[in-house]
Formats: structure tokens, C-alpha cells, sequence
């Protein structure tokens, strides 16, 4: 019994020990917590500036939180949609809890549960831009408004509408922002289904020269795997009614 606990502790160090050396490129202070507020107007063109006041004046009372993470599925270009059925979230960030590619046979062996006690799905696994395995995204994406941001030029409010009769469920950006002024490019995911068998698609087949991806780049393709990449869009504040 002695015996595994070490065994079990040995492995979880080994753990921490090589997140620790991926998050050294992924510095905390790139996030632009304080985006949208005094923080980001020296980035905030005159034009954007006024835009952005007159946004506000239209807007609920938001609460700022703790960071949490949008999984965004749309066109870059895009302000608006009807899909925000398939958008997800994560309310911590999900790099520090993720598994390395390399202990994947690790985690496998552990029945799937990773070190931060999420579960591996086989059928549909999520990587994100320095080769971690991360757990998935919570589904979908609740009704409301959040304070979202790229921590670059831009912050805006995301709408998201209630769901429709037909299953559809519309969202809106406000403050002239697309996606892609909300997304934040260093971030970068997606997540990896069968093409085939069960076994057809594995974190073992991923390549780890792929990794890091550069910032704004669709994430690599894994040999046996359907790949759709997700935007990821920074939240920091949510409406009053929602919390």
C-alpha cells in the first residue's frame, strides 16, 4: 500500500514538474485581466474609445469574476450567430489542469482520470496550443451576458439568447467586435473525434514537434482523428442576474 502511494505521488510530481516547464511560455500576465477597463485604453483607438462608451451606456450591470475561458464556434469574421448551442466553457482554465501528450499511457492506465480528477473521453478529446490534453468544455454555453475580450484592442459583451423552438440558440457581440477581435490568439484548441474505430484516433499519434502552436494558427492534425478548432474567448465579467 506504501509502495503505491509513493508510486502514485511520484507520478503526479512528474506531472506538475512538466506543466511547470510548458507554462513558462504561457505566462498568466498575457491574459489582460484588466482589459476593458483603464488597463486597455491606451490600446483603445479614439474611434473604438467612443464606440466602447456608447456600448456601455446600452449595457446591464456586469460583476467582474474570475477568468474563465469561452470555447467559440464561428467564423472569424462574424458579430452575431445562431449556433451558441455548440459553444462551451470553461470555468478554470484548463492548461494547468491538463496532461501532457507524453503521459497519456499514464493517464490511460489511471482509468482516464487525470491528476486535476477530470475524465478522458476517447470519443472526443481536446488539445490545446503546447500539446496538453485538456479536459472538455462544460455544454453549452448558458443564456445570458459576459464581458469577453482577446486581451488586444478590443473588449465587447456576448449575448447569448435563450434557445429556440428549432434548437437553435442565437448570440451577439455589441461594441463593433467580430470574433476574432475577441479571441485570444495565444490561445488556441480543438478537439480530436475517431475517423474511424474507437482506437483510430489517439493522443499517441499526435505529433509533439507540432507544438507549441503559434498564436492564431489552426491546431495540428492527429493521423486517425476529425479535427474542429474552437476560438477561445476570455471572460471576466458576467450580467448581474447570472451570478
Amino acid at each position: 500500500m506504501t509502495s503505491k502511494k509513493q508510486s502514485n505521488q511520484g507520478t503526479r510530481q512528474s506531472f506538475i514538474k512538466s506543466r511547470a516547464r510548458i507554462f513558462k511560455r504561457r505566462s498568466i500576465l498575457h491574459y489582460g485581466f484588466g482589459i476593458g477597463a483603464a488597463a486597455s485604453l491606451t490600446a483603445l483607438t479614439r474611434g473604438s474609445l467612443i464606440s466602447t462608451v456608447l456600448a456601455a451606456e446600452q449595457r446591464p450591470k456586469f460583476q467582474r469574476i474570475p477568468v474563465q475561458y469561452i470555447a467559440a464556434l464561428a467564423s472569424p469574421e462574424a458579430s452575431s450567430g445562431n449556433n451558441a448551442q455548440q459553444w462551451g466553457i470553461w470555468r478554470k482554465d484548463p492548461g494547468p489542469r491538463g496532461v501532457p501528450l507524453d503521459y497519456y499511457e499514464t493517464l490511460k492506465a489511471n482509468d482516464n482520470i487525470a491528476p486535476a480528477q477530470w475524465t478522458f473521453d476517447t470519443q472526443g478529446w481536446w488539445l490545446e496550443e503546447n500539446g496538453l490534453i485538456m479536459e472538455p468544455p462544460e455544454f453549452p454555453l448558458s443564456e445570458g451576458h459576459y464581458l469577453v475580450t482577446g486581451s488586444r484592442e478590443k473588449s465587447a459583451m456576448l449575448t447569448v439568447h435563450p434557445r429556440q423552438p428549432d434548437g437553435s440558440q442565437p448570440w451577439s457581440l455589441d461594441n463593433d467586435a467580430t470574433v476574432y477581435d475577441v479571441t485570444h490568439l495565444r490561445c488556441r484548441s480543438a478537439i480530436y473525434t475517431p475517423k474511424t474505430g474507437e482506437d483510430s484516433c489517439s493522443p499517441t499519434l499526435a505529433n509533439a514537434a507540432d507544438f507549441p502552436v503559434r498564436p492564431g494558427a489552426d491546431m495540428p492534425p492527429v493521423d486517425g482523428c476529425n479535427k474542429l478548432d474552437y476560438m477561445v474567448l476570455i471572460v471576466y465579467a458576467i450580467a448581474e442576474e447570472k451570478v
